[in-house]
């Protein structure tokens, strides 16, 4: 249910197409993007703080609009995207194009429009008379990991900023959500011996050891599809476990030495993923002893991609209730992409997800989010600047 019929504003829409425009895929900087906000802000006499990645050039942005104000909620939203080549667009990527009613643009539905959305609402926040201040809290790499944000909630820790809630602005098509799986992402690397394929006793083949552990990752899916209790209202109501590349070998006849793969866990947020993986890394040390008494140093070594929390808030949370009622959405619901709600609420804010656009368009060739999504978003700001309290 739509709360209201006014159109999206053209300070807004002027802040998407602008944000759109920068590119700002996970592997280049982001600090055009950043500078923007930073620079809008500053001329509302709002300062920003700054924190930045090991080589500067990217950094989170954190700013308080009603500094002093007892209590705080937390607009958060990730400033990175990812990348299009290979992808059969119509437009270009970074040419952000208004038309048949959507902003079309690599980042318009993942996220940019929030956070566009958020900063054109800054001067409304900042002169509310709303007895919470609103924190914008916008982050880099959460594409390739949720890096930033981590560095980022450290940082406000640091300063002695303790929000009451968070609403991070994934696209939700408006629908607060209050669960999402983790994602832990993992690499596995196998050391054998090579040696002539006529002599394979006197070798560790890489490729066959990796894929005995490839083996037990298949296994352990199919024991969450079969075992797992059943958590309804995920597309996949239960963990999965899968292998995304692997490479070894170096011509038909040379028994390989060396192979590698990468794989990932998704598991609810009722199932524990550091399990799993000690469940996996222990099925591979129980194979190496066979392998050394071939070569001594041969054996697995595993190295963390990323890992990325389960979320689990509440339907009962103040800030569900909140996000409801100014959504005009009479339920929450789950989503099946991971977001950064779990470090959120790891760190002891309540936090719900919601923002505009479908994740159905995210990612994908002419990636667009509707005006109408986005009018709805302006709504649910406006309504934000009004509340008297956070549920």
């Amino acid at each position: 249910m739509q709360l209201t019929n006014t159109p999206l504003s053209p300070k807004a829409l002027e802040l998407a197409r602008a944000m759109v425009a920068i590119n700002t895929v996970s592997e280049n900087s982001n600090l055009a993007l950043i500078h923007l906000v930073r620079d809008e802000l500053l001329r509302l006499g709002v300062k920003s703080r700054l924190t930045y990645n090991a080589a500067k050039t990217k950094a989170n942005l954190f700013a308080t609009l009603g500094e002093g104000k007892p209590a705080g909620l937390i607009l958060s939203g990730h400033t990175d995207t990812v990348p299009w080549e290979g992808q059969q667009w119509s437009t270009q990527p970074l040419d952000p194009q208004v038309r048949d009613g959507r902003l079309y643009g690599r980042g318009s539905a993942d996220m940019k429009s929030f956070i566009a959305i958020a900063l054109s609402q800054a001067e409304n926040f900042l002169n509310s008379a709303s007895p919470f201040a609103i924190h914008f809290a916008f982050s880099f790499d959460e594409e390739v990991g949720c890096f930033g944000v981590r560095e980022l909630i450290a940082d406000m820790r640091d300063a002695g900023v303790n929000p009451v809630a968070c609403v991070i602005g994934e696209p939700t098509s408006m629908v607060p959500a209050i669960a999402h799986k983790g994602v832990y992402r993992y690499k596995c690397c196998v050391r054998g011996k090579e040696a002539h394929s006529s002599l394979t006793p006197s070798s560790v083949n890489a490729i066959e050891m990796a894929a005995r552990v490839v083996g037990k990752l298949r296994d352990m899916a199919e024991s969450f599809e079969r075992d797992e209790p059943r958590y309804e209202g995920f597309d996949v109501p239960f963990s999965t476990s899968s292998v995304g590349q692997f490479h070894g070998g170096i011509a038909d006849n040379v028994v390989p030495r060396d192979a590698q793969f990468r794989y990932e866990f998704r598991n609810l947020p009722t199932a524990d993923a550091r399990v799993m993986q000690q469940e996996l890394i222990a099925h591979a040390r129980s194979l190496e002893a066979a392998m050394q008494r071939v070569a001594p140093d041969a054996g697995f070594r595993f190295e963390t991609i990323c890992e990325i929390p389960s979320f689990l808030g509440s339907e009962t949370d103040a800030v569900t209730q909140l996000a409801l009622k100014l959504s005009g959405e009479a339920r929450a619901t789950q989503v099946a992409f991971g977001t950064e709600a779990g470090l959120f609420k790891e760190s002891g804010i309540p936090t719900v997800v919601c923002g505009p656009g479908s994740i159905n368009q995210a990612h994908q060739p002419d990636e667009f989010v509707s005006l109408e999504q986005l009018a709805r978003c302006e709504a649910f700001m406006r309504g934000l600047v009004q509340a008297r309290s956070i549920g």
